[in-house]
Formats: structure tokens, C-alpha cells, sequence
């Protein structure tokens, strides 16, 4: 097993709530899992804790061997959805992702395009983001974790607002990364989703993380 994130003894409060006592995860490459578990759970939070935007009260997250917020701050080549990103209103859907894009310059314009083409959006329409369907900036969103060609997928909820053609396409799309051998972790609120998509599925119980599938 070539373990990729590693989450070991952690355990997270915020003032008095207990969100995560001693959780322990080991994600390998290549994989898909699913995290199941109710509003306020602690999703978020965990995912937060894997990309190094919070930390853990005591214990450590690896990726691929190195602490982060000790010999890392943030993984490399992370792709994410966290909440729900926040956009310029006042510029289209490409303009937004160029954006972001400009940070780092590793992609091109077509690139982009072609990403938002993938997703099912159109690079070329000049509708501005503030008049962008619930579905649209979902789609957005995917676009944005994925354009750079991230090799790991940390995705809250990236089915929702989406109707039934676009669940699918997005369905292919991860699939089609898990072929590629892209580590993918998601959560989802349809169980069909979760059963579709997942190698190993956890749910959130007693403040760890149970195996389910």
C-alpha cells in the first residue's frame, strides 16, 4: 500500500465542541473514498485539517510522509472544493477561473476552455458569475479543482445543485480520473453517489471515522 494522506491521533475542538477525538485515516493513491455523515459532523473540518487550512489540537496529518504544518505547509498538486469558492461577480465564468490561474501560470487559456468545456460550461458565453444558476457555480467550482491537472481531489458535496446529466457527467469525469491514478475524496449526501464512485467509504460516528464499505 502506498499510503498518500495519513491522518494519525488527531483530534479537533472548537471552544467546547468536540468535532474529532483520536481520528485515524490512511488514504492510498489512486483510490476514491466517500465520507458519509450529517450536517455538522465534521466534513468540512476534515477536510480542512488534510489540506493544512486548520490543525489538530494533538496528533499529525501526512501527505506522502511529510508533517504538514512541520515540514509542509500545504500539499502540492491539491485540487479542492471547501465551501463554496468565492467569485468576482462581475466577471464571467472564464475570466474568474483566469484568474485564479494567474496565480501559479502553469496552464494556458485553452486549457481553461477546455475544462470549462468538460464540466459542461461555455468558455465563450459573457454571462457574469452573479447571474450563474446554483448548478453553474457548482460546475465552476469542479472546474476550478481540477483545471491544473491536481492529482489529488478533496471535493465537498460536488454533486449538489447539479441535475441528472451533469451528476453523470461528473461521475465519468472522477472515474476518469481514478483511471488516470488521481487520489479523489469526497462527500455526498446521495448514497448513490457514494456507492457509484467509492472504493472505501467511512462514515463519521462518535467523532472517528468508521469503515462502512
Amino acid at each position: 500500500m502506498t499510503c498518500h494522506i495519513e491522518i494519525k491521533n488527531a483530534s479537533k475542538k472548537f471552544k467546547d465542541i468536540k468535532i474529532f477525538e483520536n481520528l485515524n485515516l490512511e488514504v492510498e493513491k489512486g483510490k476514491i473514498y466517500g465520507i458519509l455523515g450529517p450536517n455538522g459532523s465534521g466534513k468540512s473540518v476534515l477536510f480542512k485539517m488534510i489540506c493544512g487550512f486548520i490543525f489538530s489540537e494533538n496528533g499529525k496529518v501526512l501527505i506522502d510522509g511529510q508533517e504538514l504544518g512541520v515540514t509542509k505547509r500545504f500539499p502540492d498538486n491539491f485540487g479542492v472544493i471547501i465551501d463554496r469558492p468565492g467569485y468576482i461577480a462581475n466577471k464571467t465564468g472564464f475570466e474568474n477561473l483566469k484568474e485564479l490561474a494567474m496565480i501559479e501560470n502553469k496552464i494556458t487559456d485553452d486549457k481553461i476552455r477546455k475544462t470549462m468545456e468538460l464540466v459542461g460550461l461555455q468558455p465563450t458565453a459573457k454571462q457574469k458569475v452573479k447571474s450563474y444558476s446554483l448548478g453553474m457555480k457548482q460546475k465552476l467550482a469542479i472546474a476550478q479543482a481540477i483545471m491544473e491537472d491536481q492529482q489529488t481531489l478533496i471535493l465537498d458535496e460536488p454533486f449538489n445543485a447539479l441535475d441528472a446529466d451533469s451528476v453523470n457527467n461528473i461521475r465519468k469525469i472522477l472515474k476518469d480520473f481514478k483511471n488516470q491514478g488521481k487520489t479523489i475524496i469526497f462527500t455526498s449526501h446521495n448514497r448513490e453517489d457514494i456507492e457509484f464512485l467509492c472504493d472505501k467509504v467511512y462514515a463519521i460516528n462518535n467523532y472517528q471515522l468508521e469503515l462502512v464499505k
